[in-house]
């Protein structure tokens, strides 16, 4: 039988893995592309044309050498030191798979998702930048976001604690394949992969010592780490697909997914070496939330400000606080802010 701290460890260090990445390219890409983008219309992703090839911006090799090198060395050496931080602790095996599909009420997966749609998007971005054909950027950028992601799992299918994923492969496909989709029908991401999240008090001290003890004690652990407290959304913009409406172009209606009651990945119980439960919490249901709430796309909003820009682009890659409805257990419930 696995033991629960194992797979508590291995939801630590998958999520530092796919957050942190995604967040930085995030930064990177949204700063090169404000640059220079203030002869394009909005965020320069909406081009009413039927040319699909595209690229307002001149095609400068300097930039293209930029990016692949810069995109080539930031994974290179976040590699290296993934291999000598955790892969390198633990004896590596042949190529092997783990099925963890029914862990944590598929809440990672979403994450999976959300990580390669961030990534692709943001790749493509910069790619975007250097003047390439638009077909090409969209590909790139779709296969980038892939790509980040499936040699993290292809090196877990090296290492003897872990495996390789076939669940998170296909949630990674998810997240890549709609950016992708979106951006070659409709040149421009009308449906978006958010994120939230909200620091769970739980009900008891001996929930919360537990809480402490696997999704730790600070913001920033539980952040990473507790999937209770973390809702995945797609967010659509109304004014895209209602171009005649009265609606603010920034308007959307966002749908979330998450999940409460998770004490472990498969279930609420923990048992030592010798199968010994020292943790018992069967009597806490596990159960999937559902949401509906209005969202802003903060890309919708114009401004000249390029620092505005970026931080407008990287605060979009998160739900807007709103209020929401909730539907789990079998019925309704109002949230008046939900992050």
């Amino acid at each position: 039988m696995m033991i629960f701290s194992f797979d508590l460890f291995s939801l630590y260090r998958r999520s530092c893995l796919y957050s942190v990445p995604a967040l930085l390219f995030s930064f990177c890409c949204s700063t090169s592309y404000c640059q220079d983008s203030s002869h394009l219309k909005n965020d320069g992703f909406s081009y009413n044309i039927k040319n699909r090839n595209f690229n307002p911006y001149p095609l400068n090799k300097k930039k293209v050498w930029l990016v692949a090198v810069g995109n080539a060395g930031i994974y290179g050496s976040t590699l290296v030191g993934l291999n000598k931080l955790w892969y390198s602790q633990y004896p590596r095996s042949k190529f092997h798979f783990f099925n963890d599909n029914a862990e944590w009420l598929q809440v990672d997966k979403t994450g999976h998702a959300y990580s390669a749609y961030i990534e692709s998007y943001e790749s493509y971005k910069m790619w975007h930048w250097t003047g390439i054909s638009e077909k090409k950027a969209i590909l790139l950028g779709g296969l980038s976001g892939m790509a980040y992601q499936s040699i993290i799992e292809i090196l877990d299918g090296f290492s003897a604690e872990y495996g390789f994923s076939p669940g998170d492969f296909c949630a990674n496909i998810v997240g890549a394949g709609l950016f992708t989709t979106e951006q070659f029908v409709w040149n421009k991401q009308r449906i978006k992969i958010k994120f939230s999240f909200h620091k769970n008090n739980y009900t008891t001290d001996l929930l919360n010592q537990r809480a402490d003890m696997i999704f730790g004690k600070t913001e920033s652990e539980r952040f990473i780490k507790d999937y209770n407290a973390s809702t995945v959304w797609v967010s659509a913009d109304i004014k895209c697909f209602y171009p005649n409406s009265k609606l603010p172009g920034w308007f959307a209606v966002a749908v979330g997914y998450g999940a409460q009651g998770m004490f472990g990945a498969r279930n609420n119980i923990e048992k030592d070496a010798g199968g010994n439960v020292i943790f018992d919490a069967s009597n806490i249901r596990r159960y999937r939330q559902w949401y509906l709430a209005p969202d802003i796309d903060l890309t919708e909003i114009h401004t000249n400000k390029k620092a505005v820009k970026i931080i407008l682009g990287i605060l979009n890659a998160f739900k807007f606080p709103t209020p929401s409805i909730e539907y789990s257990k079998g019925g309704f419930k109002y949230h008046w802010i939900h992050f």
